[in-house]
């Protein structure tokens, strides 16, 4: 729930700050690698007791200067910033909590699947901010189901990450990978109680793995970049990606895979049955 973010994000902002990053020492008697509340307290100018309040959530109202203040004193960054800008809008919001959505939506637009087919073969996707799979095309399906990735029904991309041991074959790169996955769960979730519950369930399957990085309150997960993946038929591969947010109220997006070297391209000719050299492969930057 988004009640007692606030607090809760400014208390996992504040254990991610080591006292040498702010000019303190750091003795063998602390019991937190990171910064105690009066010394944030004492970095911000603001008193102890209403620090304890907001990250109990007492106080929800803190204003645009003791925002600032906070920020600057903890280095947020640029993401962290807009982040604790918008829980506190919503925190002052009068009324019930400001809902971005009720449920998670499976549905994907006739427009949507029609610019897939168009992809072929081209690996593409379509997520929900839950990251369950709601659309690919037939390329996304013979490079992501010798993997496991497409079990089941209902597929999600963070439920393959950490409940499936294969996911660390997959991906060379797990630990970023899982990194980035909650990121965009969290980032996300904007006070949907579903993210909540498949927080919960794998909390259960995954214990610290995936505990530690929630708690952690993870943002700015890249929407572009590239991706390791190890393919049981063409080997290792090298993935440019573009993550793109459709213009609805659903938040889906749309991710398309390209091949960002010359091996991977070729890898990806075997892959689909087509003649070497029609995939050329993009600049990875």
């Amino acid at each position: 729930m988004i009640e007692g973010e606030l607090g809760s994000f400014l208390r996992s902002r504040r254990d991610a700050v080591r006292p040498a990053q702010v000019g303190l020492p750091e003795g063998p008697r602390r019991r937190t690698p990171g910064l105690r509340r009066a010394e944030l307290a004492t970095l911000a100018g603001v008193s102890v007791d209403y620090l304890i309040r907001l990250e109990q959530g007492r106080d929800t109202h803190p204003s645009p200067q003791v925002l600032g203040a906070l920020a600057e004193a903890l280095r947020l960054s640029d993401e962290d910033r807009d982040y604790l800008q918008n829980l506190a809008i919503i925190s002052n919001s009068a009324g019930p909590c400001p809902r971005a959505w009720a449920t998670a939506a499976r549905t994907v637009r006739p427009t949507v699947r029609a610019m897939l087919e168009q992809l072929e073969p081209t690996p593409a996707f379509v997520v929900n901010h839950l990251a369950d799979l709601l659309a690919w095309t037939d390329g996304y399906d013979r490079l992501a189901r010798p993997l496991g990735i497409l079990d089941g029904d209902e597929p999600n991309l963070l439920w393959f990450t950490f409940a499936d041991e294969r996911a660390r074959t997959a991906y060379p790169d797990w630990d970023e990978v899982a990194d980035e996955q909650v990121a965009d769960l969290h980032e996300l979730r904007r006070g949907d109680t579903d993210a909540d519950a498949l927080a919960a369930r794998l909390s259960k399957v995954a214990g610290t793995e995936f505990i530690d990085r929630w708690v952690s309150r993870p943002l700015g997960a890249r929407r572009t970049g590239v991706r390791g993946l190890t393919h049981p038929d063409v080997g290792a591969l090298r993935l440019a990606f573009e993550a793109l947010e459709l213009p609805d109220a659903d938040h889906q997006r749309l991710v398309v895979y390209l091949p960002a070297d010359a091996p991977t391209a070729a890898g990806l000719d075997r892959l689909f049955g087509r003649q070497p050299g029609a995939l050329r492969s993009v600049h990875s930057g």
